[in-house]
């Protein structure tokens, strides 16, 4: 009869061993899921509190609507950069609005048609 007690301690030792590492193992699953969970809602959080900022200042009309949505890429005519519409500095021409990279790229597009005799605006919006 001692044998079938001592299987009996041995079996609820290896039970108890058993539990635990599933205990184990569920709560660092339920504590990496929460981790993952705070992480994306605390990028969520501070990607909808930072609109893009805009060059020198000036406000970009619709880069509220533009937060979280994807974004177009204009190319600049001077230096064939891609940039995205809200971050670029726009040139009205006519009836077009180019965009550029930088004041450089948009000055240096200037002086090299400056001989033309058409009236170009810095669009604002």
């Amino acid at each position: 009869m001692a044998s079938a007690r001592d299987w009996v301690t041995v079996n609820k030792d290896s039970m108890s061993f058993i539990s635990r590492v599933i205990r184990y193992l569920f709560w660092l699953l339920v504590l990496s899921w929460s981790v993952a969970l705070l992480r994306r809602l605390v990028a969520w959080m501070l990607r909808g509190a930072t609109p893009a900022a805009s060059p020198q200042g000036v406000h970009v009309a619709g880069s509220s609507e533009a937060v979280g949505m994807a974004r177009r890429l204009v190319r600049d005519p001077v230096c064939g950069a891609h940039v995205a519409e809200v971050l670029a500095i726009p040139l009205r021409e006519g009836g077009d609005v180019l965009h550029f990279c930088s004041i450089a790229c948009r000055d240096e597009y200037l002086r090299t048609n400056a001989d033309k005799n058409t009236k170009k605006i810095a669009a604002t919006g």
